[in-house]
């Protein structure tokens, strides 16, 4: 079957190309594909989830998903969004991430994909356009790393409980009492669980809650406010919970990841 767009593009004057995109909440960007090029998948404004067989991403504004070429995907729309993809050469891309990584996305990077995506690439001068992709691409290799993988699964029962807590991630029954509608049991969720992601049910379900929170922070939202929405006992119980995971306190996260990056730049 022929493939078409960007992702399958092997013109060599364009390294990388950027196309924008706008998705309503729960809308599939294309069914599971994989192309030759690699990808940055980037919302700057809503949630998108990137989806592989291994794994699940789930990416607020303030960061982005790195995809090798050729790992089969699948992006849907968590909420209303509008974003870009960024579709990198194999030739500029071969010291870049083998691996889906999220992504910690800068100021400098947000501005540098919203000004590429404004480029007429037919009627910009060729020289500009190649010279704004090679920043790109070098300022893409310094981003740091954000620990914001939901380890996936392949059977049918636990992805059903899986997608039904990543739009109520502030559900807090147990998992005896959502257990009904995914067809397991309680013994034979907990197993899937953890053969399959490799975390039982409630680190699965705390980790979630903890990549939400980073959204809820990257729009301004307090502790208290952010507790409250994802069901926490207390502000105090949701700090502790993120500082565990991220190792810093929330407030001070995204701030956090930004000095990494200057100080990746600078050695």
């Amino acid at each position: 079957m022929l493939r078409q767009g960007p992702g399958w593009s092997f013109d060599s004057t364009k390294p990388v190309i950027v196309h924008g995109s706008q998705w309503e909440a729960g809308e599939v960007g294309r069914v599971a594909h994989a192309h030759p090029r690699g990808q940055l998948v980037w919302a700057d404004q809503g949630i998108l989830r990137v989806d592989t067989c291994r794994a699940r991403w789930v990416v607020p504004s303030s960061h982005a998903v790195w995809i090798p070429s050729h790992i089969v995907h699948e992006i849907v729309a968590e909420t209303d969004a509008s974003g870009c993809h960024v579709f990198l050469d194999s030739d500029v891309s071969l010291h870049l991430w083998r691996r889906c990584v999220v992504l910690h996305m800068t100021p400098l990077m947000r501005q540098l994909l919203l000004r590429f995506r404004q480029l007429n690439q037919e009627l910009d001068p060729p020289l500009r356009h190649h010279h704004l992709a090679m920043v790109i691409v070098d300022e893409l290799s310094l981003l740091p790393e954000a620990p914001l993988c939901l380890p996936s699964g392949t059977d049918p029962r636990l992805r059903r409980m899986t997608s039904y807590l990543l739009l109520n991630p502030q559900d807090f029954r147990t998992l005896s009492e959502l257990v009904s509608f995914s067809g397991a049991s309680v013994r034979t969720m907990e197993r899937l669980f953890k053969s399959e992601t490799g975390l039982s049910f409630t680190e699965w379900r705390g980790r979630l809650r903890l990549i939400k929170a980073v959204h809820y922070l990257s729009q301004g939202e307090t502790s208290t406010e952010i507790a409250r929405k994802l069901g926490y006992r207390s502000s105090s119980a949701f700090i502790a919970a993120f500082r565990r995971h991220f190792g810093t306190p929330p407030q001070s996260y995204l701030e956090h990841s930004i000095g990494m990056q200057s100080v990746k730049a600078s050695e």
